[in-house]
């Protein structure tokens, strides 16, 4: 959903801007592309384009909702087992009961949608960007890019959602009573009010990933002061809830009875049992993770990583202008006009693909990218905030201009990569 130690000083974070560039075009200490690019969930300095999450079902207040092939499989699955409960409760439906099963499975997970929308427009209130909505195998989830900025939003922002279920669940409990009982509508409300009370009851759970864990994080982060603290406490607590999950489940379908282990039932029991503990274990797993990010990100600062650069102009050859950055101690080139303005950024790689014997006859200018506004990047600029400049316009290399304009240099996205990787190496303080 929605989910710093040791910050290096400045002229050591300078990632090779005191290095020169030998006519490969590389640092002498070697310098290579990262290995993949990330999002803000992983923290690298560019997201893949999005690719979607399955069928886009709509855009309600602008955020994409997608549903996950799985979940085709999980309303097969609600659609048998209801349709096995319709037959004992209402035989005369016959074959039709499937289609009634159906009907249940698809508004289950309206209902789930609505949960999701209520995460989603408290984020929007808050002005926290919402990426996508996704309904899934086990439910849903809505994918907050940016944590809340304190304890108070983030434990609304985690209750509105089983709250809505809680009203969900209350407005079918009245539509119930309005209705005959055994007949098929009063079988889907009395259905649907208890899913949602389920899934309630099971999002307040107070563990990460659940939304009861986003409320323990956020009581144990106002007491302390500190969201890392809070986020380390509710993810234990979550990995509690999975062993507990994982062994207290089948017991629980069979009233405690040992007995009556070993049956299909048992091993379906244990089977779902196993899959909700797995994705609570993960799930706060992966929020150990995204909080040890955010907080190695402020390590990530546009002045300390940016390369030296000199001003070339289009028409110099390749040979003359890395005799010229190697004299000056620097590793990027800028094309510049005749004014001295800056006009693009000759990319690393293509100088790497011109064989030496053919610098000299190679324009500089050949070999670069035209800028553009979104190249330019703030040398104050560090942590989330320079992610997001570098995702909205990803390039290889950005110009990095003081407040006044002047350049200072060139920040390759590569070595921005390279730094993160290293910060979250490191253990946290």
């Amino acid at each position: 959903m929605h989910d710093r130690e040791n910050t290096p000083a400045p002229d050591q974070g300078r990632t090779g801007r005191g290095d020169t560039v030998d006519d490969s075009g590389q640092g002498r200490s070697g310098a290579g592309g990262a290995g993949h690019q990330a999002g803000p969930e992983d923290g690298g300095p560019r997201r893949p384009p999005e690719t979607g999450g399955g069928i886009l079902m709509g855009r309600p207040f602008g955020v994409p909702v997608y549903v996950a092939p799985s979940w085709f499989l999980v309303a097969g699955l609600i659609t048998w087992v209801f349709g096995g409960q319709l037959d004992r409760v209402l035989p005369e439906l016959g074959g039709i009961r499937y289609l009634v099963a159906l009907f249940f499975a698809v508004a289950f997970y309206a209902s789930v949608l609505v949960h999701e929308l209520a995460h989603t427009v408290a984020a929007l209130r808050f002005k926290l960007p919402v990426r996508r909505i996704q309904l899934q195998f086990f439910g849903g989830v809505s994918e907050i890019e940016k944590e809340s900025e304190t304890p108070g939003r983030e434990f609304v922002l985690a209750f509105v959602g089983p709250l809505l279920s809680l009203i969900l669940a209350g407005v079918f409990y009245l539509a119930m009573l309005a209705v005959e009982p055994g007949t098929v509508p009063g079988v889907l409300l009395a259905g649907l009010m208890i899913s949602n009370l389920l899934v309630a009851a099971f999002n307040l759970l107070p563990g990460l990933p659940l939304d009861g864990g986003r409320m323990l994080r956020a009581v144990v982060w106002k007491i302390s002061g500190k969201p890392m603290t809070g986020t380390v406490a509710a993810a234990w607590v979550g990995r509690a809830l999975a062993v507990a999950v994982l062994v207290g489940l089948p017991l629980l379908t069979h009233g405690g009875d040992t007995e009556d282990l070993g049956g299909v039932d048992t091993l379906t029991d244990a089977l779902l049992a196993a899959i909700l503990a797995a994705i609570i274990w993960t799930g706060a797993g992966n929020s150990l993770r995204m909080a040890r990010l955010r907080e190695h990100l402020p390590e990530l600062r546009a002045r300390t990583l940016t390369r030296r650069a000199v001003p070339v102009e289009a028409a110099t050859p390749l040979s003359e202008a890395l005799r010229r950055a190697n004299e000056a101690g620097a590793r990027a080139l800028v094309v510049v006009d005749g004014q001295g303005t800056p006009r693009a950024l000759v990319r690393e790689a293509a100088i790497g693909g011109v064989p030496e014997h053919r610098r000299p006859w190679v324009a500089t200018g050949s070999l670069a990218q035209d800028l553009t506004d979104g190249m330019r990047v703030s040398a104050d600029l560090s942590g989330e905030e320079l992610l997001e400049v570098l995702r909205a316009t990803p390039a290889s290399e950005y110009l990095v201009t003081e407040e006044t304009g002047e350049v200072y240099g060139v920040l390759s996205a590569a070595d921005v990569e390279r730094a993160f990787v290293a910060a979250m190496a490191r253990p946290s303080g």
